[in-house]
């Protein structure tokens, strides 16, 4: 059986023998992009060069990324979910398309990963007004399958399965069409990139959930997995919101690596895997339960996938606090413990699977062990202070019992989000001292849940609007923008200042920067005046890849409290006659090629200064007509 490490090389391997680069996986945290809580997908870094940005290592690429998603935090306890995840992917900026890797795609899970060609299942893109049905990944892949023994057939139907059975009808049906599901794309804006997508589904051969309809492939039964998606970025939207040919088509290939594993490894429960076997055996010791118990998985399940989580965020800088990334890792290893309780865990344990954790993953991912200081300390310290505030909790909840007060659903919530009582406890707490009706208290309970869940995803959707990286026009401009603003703020303070955070959004943007005292009018005003006459005299913005170290040395200046690899991209702002720098940044983008550009938004204009704390300060501005 292949261990998780074998699959790890077999990928890269299998792509970088065809002319691929691996390409390093990027920190949790995105950089110079406010519009996205975590990196999450390996689709991230590549944007700009899915778009036709020229990538320094080329035109074939290959890496492992980390990500995280956040929406089902609440969700995680099933056998296949997960909060932090990794990304199989490889790449063609405008290289091979469709032909090449199709047939690739089916021979790496069969040659490399050992999966039952019979197993295997395909979908394409269905078609819709603008785009046809994709005939051509059809044939592609029906020639692949082909080449291993199996005569693939089309159904346009897809629930073409023995209902009581739960067998297939004609094992040679292998492809199937969907819309929705099969059909990718950036956002709804002219510009935006979009194109059909490629599934591929394992077939576990057994249902693990009921569902209302026919089993199909792509249903929630759990039965087939889908265990890779190739996305084909072929088509653009013009001017008038249709879908036209790109001149540079890319191939965008993901894959959960968690989900491979457990195929691969021939278990229905990602928990199961090399990948999770020692936090969960960590996990028994500590607690004296086994996780083979059914009544215990789910909180098996969500410690392990919270604490590992949790490992990877201290790993990336992340450290709990009660706002953006901070509140999600502080959610996470809160919750660890709720669930700890239920296990008999009543000791500090996250800093014994933290170690865990980053025994395992060190080599892959070496900032763990660079930062298990952080890792170590941090963990243990917000273990420590939620420890304190449930006891804090339950005694505030004696005294509310104590005084006959009721406790009705929203109340219940209120103890659960302000001291983190899962529900459990309150009704073991309520038991001992009144009579209730439990399940109506559980409805109540569950709804103020719910409504509280849809105005803290309500308001992430405002703060961190799904996906990718922001490049509206109106952003782009501001983001240049910010890079002449630091510029002028240097020439009119001194060489001092320095950027201590930023935010920008396509209606203003905000730099906080190294100064003490307040700005007089007469700078404000002498600030504003040099960026609008960067902006009226139309200096170049030019992009280059370059080694970190020489990047330092040219004095690009920096973003504070960010990571960067061996390679990064510095944005300079220079004097098209005579070359003179104005600003030198390191800078993943967006950016317009000329300043003047910026004239298509208006002027630049300073809304408010303000304290951003000691030896900080803070300016807001806009570009208007």
């Amino acid at each position: 059986m292949l261990s998780s490490n074998d699959i790890r090389t077999r990928f890269i391997n299998f792509w970088t023998e065809r002319g691929h680069k691996q390409i390093p996986n990027v920190s949790l945290v995105p950089q110079n992009d406010p519009t996205l809580l975590f990196v999450n997908s390996g689709m991230f870094p590549l944007v700009p060069y899915l778009s036709g940005e020229k990538h320094p290592m080329g035109t074939r690429l290959v890496n492992f990324q980390r990500c995280i998603r956040t929406e089902d935090i609440d969700e995680v306890a099933d056998n296949r979910h997960h909060t932090m995840f990794e990304m199989l992917g490889n790449w063609s900026l405008g290289d091979y398309f469709k032909k090449e890797q199709i047939p690739n795609v089916l021979k790496l899970y069969i040659e490399e990963f050992k999966l039952d060609q019979k197993k295997l299942y395909v979908t394409v893109f269905a078609g819709n007004g603008d785009v046809p049905l994709d005939e051509e990944s059809i044939r592609l892949w029906q020639e692949a399958f082909l080449q291993y023994g199996i005569k693939a057939k089309f159904s346009k139907e897809n629930h073409v399965f023995n209902e009581k059975a739960g067998k297939i009808k004609d094992p040679d049906l292998k492809i199937f069409a969907y819309k929705k599901e099969n059909w990718w794309q950036r956002g709804e804006a002219a510009g935006e990139l979009g194109g059909p997508s490629s599934e591929v589904f394992y077939d576990t051969g057994k249902a693990l959930f009921p569902i209302d309809e026919k089993e199909h492939i792509n249903s929630d039964s759990g039965r087939f997995l889908e265990i890779g998606n190739n996305v084909f970025l072929q088509y653009k939207l013009n001017e008038n919101m249709q879908w036209k040919e790109l001149p540079q088509k890319n191939v965008d290939f993901g894959g959960g690596f968690e989900r491979i594993v457990a195929v691969v490894q021939g278990v229905r429960d990602n928990y199961e895997t090399d990948l999770f076997k020692p936090i969960i055996e960590k996990l028994e010791k500590l607690s004296g339960l086994s996780f083979s118990e059914e009544e215990h998985k789910q909180n098996f399940r969500i410690i392990a996938d919270h604490i590992r989580a949790s490992t990877f965020l201290l790993g990336d800088e992340v450290i709990p606090s009660n706002k953006d990334q901070g509140y999600i890792l502080r959610r996470l290893i809160r919750r660890s413990i709720r669930f700890g309780r239920f296990l008999n865990i009543d000791q500090n344990f996250t800093r014994e699977l933290a170690s865990v954790i980053v025994e395992q993953y060190k080599h892959t991912y070496p900032q763990l062990e660079e930062n298990e200081d952080i890792v170590f300390n941090e963990i243990e310290k917000e273990e420590i202070k939620f420890r304190q505030t449930l006891e804090r909790g339950l005694k505030e909840l004696g005294k509310v019992i104590g005084r006959g007060e009721k406790i009705d659903g929203e109340k219940a919530f209120w103890f659960y989000e302000t001291y983190g009582f899962p529900f459990e406890m309150i009704i073991e707490e309520l038991k001992e001292n009144e009579n209730f009706d439990e399940k109506l208290l559980k409805q109540d309970f569950e709804s103020a849940k719910k409504s509280h869940q849809e105005l803290s995803r309500a308001g992430a959707e405002q703060k961190f609007k799904g996906g990718l990286a922001d490049h509206s026009e109106e952003t782009t401009r501001l983001h240049t923008a910010h890079h002449i603003l630091l510029g002028a703020l240097q020439k009119v303070l001194g060489p001092h200042v320095h950027q201590r955070g930023s935010n920008i959004t396509n209606a203003r943007l905000r730099i906080d920067f190294s100064h003490t005292d307040k700005l007089t009018p007469e700078q404000l005003a002498e600030v504003e005046k040099t960026v609008n006459q960067i902006i009226d005299e139309g200096w170049t913005v030019e992009r280059e890849v370059m080694p970190k170290a020489q990047a330092e040395q040219l004095g690009a200046e920096m973003e504070f409290g960010a990571k960067y690899g061996d390679l990064v991209t510095v944005y300079s702002i220079k004097r098209p006659e005579t070359g003179e720098i104005f600003s030198r940044e390191f800078c993943g983008g967006p950016h317009v090629q000329n300043t003047k550009d910026l004239l298509k938004s208006g002027k630049f204009k300073i809304i408010k200064q303000e304290s951003s704390g000691a030896g900080v300060r803070r300016i807001k501005a806009t570009l208007e007509k």
